[in-house]
């Protein structure tokens, strides 16, 4: 795609914009979304991005492409769209399949869905940056890879980690709380 001039936003454009990569990238699965709608030095900010180094388009279609893979029938809704100057607030959820190899974790068959909000800060008819924020842990309880909220597994895991932190306290020369 060849560079394009950088047009000013109309009321609502950002918004419109904003909205199409959820439910024109992400549900119809129009890869060209992210060409035309990141900009070249795009920047995601998402504690679970696996491609944190990546900037521009690239960066959109291959978080975009992973969970694809993982999730073939994903399919994002946006919920509300809020637009302040040059930010965009979006929150979704989405659902989806767990069909494909999802970061090491074999497929489940499990259906799951997961809320999440996002903040775009557009530079002219492009999105430079995105901070997003959805329910990983949630995510790995549907697909079973953490324990769910009050389970057996919940309650080991807790008294593992505790046992491993007396341990280290000890090591380091501090006394455990109690």
């Amino acid at each position: 795609m060849s560079e394009q001039m950088q047009q000013p936003a109309t009321p609502g454009s950002r918004a419109r914009g904003s909205r199409r990569i959820y439910e024109e990238g992400w549900t119809l699965g129009r890869r060209e979304v992210f060409d035309e709608l990141l900009a070249p030095e795009f920047a995601g900010h998402d504690p679970q991005d696996p491609f944190p180094e990546r900037r521009g388009p690239m960066a959109g279609r291959e978080t975009y492409e992973m969970y694809r893979r993982a999730f073939p029938d994903v399919r994002m809704v946006v919920d509300d769209v809020m637009e302040d100057g040059d930010r965009v607030a979006v929150r979704w959820h989405a659902t989806g399949t767990h069909n494909g190899e999802l970061m090491g974790l074999a497929p489940t068959g499990r259906s799951v869905e997961v809320t999440g909000i996002s903040i775009d800060r557009w530079d002219g008819d492009r999105i430079a940056e995105s901070w997003i924020n959805w329910d990983t842990h949630g995510l790995l309880q549907q697909i079973g890879a953490a324990p769910a909220h009050g389970s057996l597994g919940e309650k080991v895991g807790i008294q593992m980690q505790r046992a491993v932190t007396r341990i280290a306290r000890r090591r380091s020369g501090h006394t455990a709380a109690h």
